[in-house]
């Protein structure tokens, strides 16, 4: 991190935006309309867990009942950087998708002091499990400010190591609206007063540092008049994960601070929402390849083969001493690399490919997701283990 960076004050979005207080009072009363605008077709108060937050609203686009809901199915998390608000808040910013015919759950969870970011985490991981369970579709999660993060989170979660038989789209594509993805910073805010990471919580609760899914979708939004940081993070997330094989976007929303960007999701005709709806209907991107010549692939194989063997022989007739032993030579342009290496065939050995898998970055899931990881001091230890197990094998 730069030092020279002043955290508190990039992160300190209230401070930032003159009438933020008065931004927040109308997202409650503009939701409290919304629900009462919704109430023949929202289905409230339903349950995912045992805590007292662990709750979600779901807003249809239609009236029909239960499961016999067929419409696509979105989850919109709230933020508050994970100590503040509720689902009660957020409910008009289903209009939008409501109007594209697509079901809005917005859950609440249970918030720091009282629990851990990882915690939270593996709260809404339940959240969209359920959802999964009893509707049978897969979702499209976005999320604001923290819900940014934890909906960055969820799709990046490895669903088949919570159960074999969960689809690897489970959480099929996302979106980020002025998220965080890297938590590192916030150890020098005032924020962490009330989160208490260290380190290691910090580091491990950071998406930007995971491997989601290849091909699956995500977007990083942010208001234009954000902070530096902000922007940061949104940028890199996307250079990151594209890079990995996620095709990421950022994008800045001209005019928007950090409380007025959500105003997108009420719009239906939004720039906003109308991404949200081809996420929603395509969440896995498909590349239009060329096709193979594989004539062309054989011939340029066996010229790289033969290139090898070449120089595997010894054969080199710069050498000068005619004897042809490079090896007791030494003094060739003082060239020591092996280029010998002959081509080996496949083998079935699949252990350097369960090496990978163990790598740090790969995101490790608890198989109880009702409790943080840190009321499991004896699965954290052997999750160190691993960890550093499979960084001595990285070295």
């Amino acid at each position: 991190m730069n030092s020279k960076i002043d955290y508190p004050s990039e992160y300190d979005n209230s401070s930032r935006v003159e009438n933020a207080d008065q931004l927040i009072d109308k997202y409650i009363s503009d939701a409290a309309i919304y629900r009462q605008f919704a109430a023949q077709r929202s289905q409230l108060d339903m349950a995912y867990g045992n805590g007292e937050r662990n709750k979600m609203d779901i807003f249809w686009p239609d009236s029909s009942a239960g499961q016999e809901r067929k419409s696509p199915m979105a989850m919109f998390i709230h933020g508050g950087y994970w100590h503040r608000m509720d689902r009660s808040c957020f409910s008009h910013l289903s209009a939008g998708l409501n109007a594209h015919g697509i079901a809005v759950a917005i859950p609440s969870y249970t918030l720091c002091p009282h629990i851990k970011v990882g915690g939270i985490i593996n709260e809404l991981r339940r959240a969209c499990l359920i959802l999964y369970q009893t509707f049978h579709r897969p979702i499209t999660v976005l999320g604001h400010s923290a819900g940014g993060h934890l909906a960055a989170c969820v799709m990046a979660t490895e669903w088949q190591k919570i159960h074999s038989q969960l689809p690897l789209d489970l959480v099929a594509s996302g979106m980020g609206i002025s998220g965080l993805y890297d938590l590192m910073p916030l150890l020098k805010t005032p924020i962490n007063n009330v989160l208490d990471m260290d380190e290691k919580q910090a580091e491990s609760a950071s998406p930007i540092r995971w491997v989601p899914e290849a091909m699956q979708q995500f977007e990083a939004w942010v208001g234009s008049e954000e902070s530096g940081e902000y922007h940061r993070q949104s940028r890199e997330l996307a250079d990151h994960w594209s890079l990995l094989g996620t095709p990421t976007y950022y994008v800045s929303v001209a005019g928007a601070n950090h409380f007025t960007i959500v105003d997108e999701l009420v719009q239906p005709d939004s720039p906003m929402v109308k991404r949200l709806v081809k996420l929603v209907e395509q969440p896995r991107s498909d590349f239009d390849l060329p096709e193979v010549d594989e004539a062309e692939v054989d011939r340029l194989m066996n010229q790289f083969i033969e290139a090898s063997t070449a120089s595997d022989s010894g054969d080199d007739e710069s050498d000068g001493d005619g004897d042809g032993d490079d090896e007791s030579d030494g003094g060739d342009d003082g060239d020591e690399r092996d280029w010998g290496e002959k081509l080996q065939p496949l083998s079935e050995d699949r252990s350097s490919i369960e090496a990978d898998s163990d790598k740090p970055h790969r995101l490790t899931i608890p198989e109880e997701l009702d409790e943080s990881a840190e009321k499991h001091p004896e699965q954290s230890a052997k999750a160190n283990q691993a960890d550093t197990a499979s960084k001595k094998k990285a070295e």
